[in-house]
């Protein structure tokens, strides 16, 4: 999912004593075996993941780890392994974070898989990751609002990019902080914040905001296209703030909302309302095909889009979306919010 794979690959490595076998990038062949081999109506990010664990397994891989998660999310593990099992592969599945992320459940799910854990160590390269994944989801967090204002063309991209690859050499904290202030006063060091640019946020589901490749670079798009993006759902967000706000979350919502929409609808319909007061052109909200939750904040949306005057775009995504038809939408919603812009 997106860049984490740095992070988890140096869990894996050092706290569960493996060795890693990095999944290939998504392609449309990894789609192809995924939704091949699942349930018609089970969501695209399924698919996906089935995909990711068969081209693994077909190049040797033989344990398989998933983190526990809401929404359908939570019965993944338990599918997929029926599924792989019944097409004939051998392999050891492990399911971390059945109770949740805390110290304690992190040193008990990781001492199942690696039985010589020593708790220090432990304790040491969670907090490494757990650091990496917070400084990893400012700085994109950074770079996807202040692309549009980068002074050279191009240049966020290919210190983002940099900025990756040194990541994946670090084994120390003190090497991590020193490379997050590099980065970040680079970043900061290019911005013409005088530039009057359109500016989008994006809600939704969360697999579908935050692996690209199953949105079809939605976000890439407006930032080559000279548009600051703003995205909330990261897994800092997920597993540290989130799990913490749910009543927060309804009291946000004023009178669009009395119960909770379950996993990420609630946020969709708390966050739209929020970025809308905060005077953003457009909304983009994405999500797989038959994702309830998201399908319920829908209505919503669009009572929030009458009553504020702010468009919204729906993205609803599967196995067989068109790009060309993605992008075709896309240049005229832009085209849209730059003509609201010149009125």
């Amino acid at each position: 999912m997106a860049n984490y794979y740095i992070p988890i690959n140096l869990f894996v490595e050092k706290v569960l004593g493996m060795e890693v076998l990095e999944p290939l990038p998504i392609t449309k062949k990894t789609i192809e075996l995924g939704a091949k081999n699942s349930p018609d109506m089970v969501c695209s990010p399924f698919k996906y993941n089935l995909g990711n664990f068969i081209e693994s397994l077909d190049r040797g891989a033989n344990v398989l780890i998933q983190a526990g998660g809401g929404c359908r999310f939570g019965y993944y593990a338990e599918l997929q392994e029926q599924i792989l099992r019944d097409m004939g592969y051998d392999f050891e599945f492990i399911k971390l974070f059945d109770k949740g992320v805390t110290p304690l459940e992190i040193y008990r799910s990781c001492k199942k898989v690696n039985k010589r854990l020593n708790v220090f160590k432990c304790m040491y390269y969670t907090l490494l990751i757990v650091k990496m994944i917070y400084y990893m989801d400012i700085l994109e967090d950074y770079v996807r609002k202040n692309t549009a204002y980068e002074v050279k063309k191009g240049l966020f991209k290919e210190l983002h990019s940099k900025y990756l690859n040194e990541l994946k050499n670090v084994k120390r904290i003190g090497k991590l902080n020193k490379i997050q202030r590099k980065y970040m006063n680079l970043l900061k060091s290019n911005v013409d914040s005088t530039k009057d640019v359109i500016k989008i946020g994006i809600v939704g589901e969360l697999y579908t905001l935050m692996e690209p490749n199953s949105n079809h670079y939605i976000e890439e798009f407006f930032m080559n296209n000279g548009v600051s993006v703003s995205r909330y759902v990261n897994i800092t967000y997920l597993v540290f703030k989130n799990a913490q706000e749910p009543k927060k979350l309804l009291k946000h919502a004023g009178s669009y909302l009395r119960y909770s929409l379950g996993a990420g609808g609630t946020d969709s319909v708390v966050k739209s309302r929020q970025l809308m007061e905060s005077g953003f052109d457009g909304i983009i909200h994405m999500k797989s095909f038959g994702c309830t939750p998201e399908v319920n904040a829908m209505p919503i949306l669009q009572v929030l889009s009458s009553k504020y005057n702010i468009p919204v775009l729906y993205f609803s995504f599967d196995t067989e979306t068109s790009e060309t038809g993605i992008n075709t939408r896309l240049e005229a919603f832009l085209d849209m919010l730059l003509m609201r812009r010149k009125k």
